[in-house]
């Protein structure tokens, strides 16, 4: 993979912990977590529809984290198409 080749820690299905108000109300997995500040999640869909980046904002709310990204493999080019940006504000 290349982010090993390159160096970079990650994770594969990253356990996350879901917090409301200080408490844990649960667990959930995210795709990767790239050195433990960069979320990414895997779709091969047809087009990306709201409920996509729905769910990587609250994969980084859940987290604390900023910096999320969608990537589309059902796309001919990667490109504009198959890359979202979703930050956390």
């Amino acid at each position: 993979m290349e982010l090993a080749r390159r160096g970079l820690l990650f994770q594969r299905q990253a356990a996350i912990e879901v917090r409301y108000k200080g408490r844990s109300v649960g667990h959930g997995r995210v795709d990767l977590l790239v050195e433990r500040q960069l979320l990414v999640e895997l779709k091969a869909v047809r087009e990306f529809v709201p409920i996509h980046r729905a769910q990587v904002l609250s994969y980084l709310k859940a987290t604390g984290l900023t910096l999320g990204l969608l990537l589309n493999f059902n796309v001919r080019v990667l490109g504009t198409a198959g890359i979202m940006r979703v930050a956390n504000d």
